[in-house]
């Protein structure tokens, strides 16, 4: 019996400049359950593609001439809403992320962070979540906040989280950790209870903005 093949999400980058573009595209095609399947260099390249072809995520620049970025963002939900939108942007300013989240993106993630934080964004705006860069989000809040006292993980359940946060598959966790998948698995559970998550993808988020990882 053949394995049936995973479906990737497939992902629209509206970047203008071709060297990020490039290094985008490599990293996300490097992901098993990510792929690029429309590339545009501005907003109106963008619209036009989404004329006549489907995806789940758009990542957008947020600094791309002609239309830019968020008011491409605004265009492509209503135009075609159930496309998620992850801004990529350059900068940490409090009005950019208010005027993304306020034109409809789903995700917001700064291009300077690790390339771990940009996957989380996607896959989350993928499985329907909201995403903040942990750095917008303490920015937004007003500051940073300390770790919370008392973790309710283990260190165990930490060390499986930050897999998770790294990309991780249950099978990658169990080998990086020599343990079975099956331990794994009762983790995983252990921590979507404690964190009161409905997925991994939303586990790792609520740890990041919580200051646990």
């Amino acid at each position: 019996m053949t394995e049936a093949v995973p479906v990737k999400t497939r992902i629209l980058l509206v970047e203008d400049h071709v060297f990020t573009r490039d290094g985008l595209r490599t990293s996300l095609n490097l992901q098993p359950d990510l792929h690029v399947t429309l590339e545009a260099r501005s907003g109106e390249e963008a619209l036009e593609l989404l004329e006549g072809h489907t995806v789940d995520v758009a990542v957008v620049d947020i600094g791309l001439p002609g239309i830019d970025g968020i008011e491409t963002a605004a265009q492509i939900k209503r135009r075609w809403p159930e496309t998620r939108i992850v801004m990529l942007t350059a900068h940490n300013l409090r009005e950019e992320v208010f005027a993304s989240l306020a034109s409809g993106a789903d995700a917001y993630c700064l291009k300077s962070d690790k390339p771990a934080l940009l996957l989380l964004g996607i896959r989350s705006a993928a499985a329907g979540s909201a995403y903040l860069d942990p750095q917008v989000a303490h920015h937004v809040l007003g500051g940073v906040r300390a770790p919370e006292a008392g973790s309710p993980l283990t260190p165990r359940e930490l060390d499986v989280l930050r897999l998770i946060a790294d990309g991780q598959g249950n099978k990658e966790i169990a080998a990086a950790l020599d343990v079975s998948v099956g331990t794994v698995k009762l983790h995983v559970q252990e921590i979507l209870v404690k964190l009161q998550a409905s997925d991994r993808t939303q586990a790792a988020v609520k740890a990041l903005r919580r200051g646990l990882l």
